[in-house]
Parts: C-alpha cells; structure tokens; sequence
C-alpha cells in the first residue's frame, strides 16, 4: 500500500468530541491507515471548515469523517465544498441525546450526499470502518485485512456457548 500521506481525514466541531471520535481513529490505526484529526467548527471556524474541505483532496485526503452536535452542520458543510466521501458521525447532545445531531448530519439536500452513521461511539467505529471499506477498492491489501477483519470478528460470535 503506497500511503505515506494521511488518506483519512477526521474532523469534529469541539475537542469535547475527541474522546467519541478517537473511535473512528482507532479503527484506521488497526488498519494502519494514515489519518489527520482536528477540531473544525462549522460555526466558530467557518471559514476554516471551507478552506479545509476545498483543499483535502489536493492535500492526498481520500476520506472525510466529520463528526459534530447539536446543529452539526460539519459534515455538510464540508460535503458542499468537496466531492470527496463524507461520513458523518452525530454526536450525543445533552438537550436531545444526539437527535438533534443525527437529523441535522442525515437531512442533507439532495445532490450533496453525507454517509451518516449511528449516534455515538459505535457511529465513529462504522465511520472507521466504513473509511476502510470505501479505500479497500482502491488498495486491495486493504480488502484482505478487511475480510480477515471480518471474519475474526464472526469467529469470536461463533465461539459464545450460553447455558
């Protein structure tokens, strides 16, 4: 695999998200993907979100994992100004317990696609894990990882015996 570059790209409005999209993060080291994470806010970095999302393809980014809350305007604000995939990862909000994060990441208009997963920590996994799957057409080391992956994870299903 020639990536020597980040291929992977997570971004989240508030460090207070690191620790749910450290999960995203982790599933790609399993893979040894090179990744960049950063805090982007939608809100308070406009500006920023845009330069980032117009220039992540140039820059050798494949991949975007945007994971934010409450409004969580990230991950379509980014999927505006790229044709790069999108993956969406709502955070959990006090007010609505991430609801409010999973509509506003899900209803994107149609023609600017978000791939939006779960609320949460499982969400950021799949996110991972869903980076991995969309890249393994392009690296097929990938796809074999992926499947050992894969079926490891089933063999651990098939080895539970309840009484």
């Amino acid at each position: 695999m020639e990536m020597s570059k980040p291929v992977v790209a997570i971004v989240m409005g508030s460090k207070s998200d690191w620790p749910v999209m450290k999960k995203a993060a982790d599933a790609l080291k399993e893979f040894d993907i090179p990744h960049i994470s950063r805090v982007i806010s939608a809100h308070r970095t406009p500006d920023i979100a845009i330069e980032f999302a117009e220039n992540a393809e140039k820059d050798g980014v494949e991949v975007i994992i945007a994971g934010a809350g409450c409004a969580a305007h990230l991950a379509g604000v980014i999927a505006g100004k790229t044709v790069l995939p999108v993956l969406g990862v709502p955070m959990e909000s006090p007010s609505l317990k991430g609801l409010d994060s999973l509509l506003s990441t899900v209803q994107m208009p149609g023609g600017i696609p978000v791939g939006t997963l779960a609320i949460g920590d499982a969400g950021a996994k799949n996110a991972g894990l869903f980076a991995v799957a969309i890249l393994s057409g392009k690296y097929p080391q990938l796809r074999e990882k992926l499947k050992n992956y894969r079926k490891a994870m089933a063999d651990k299903v098939k080895e539970i015996i309840l009484e």
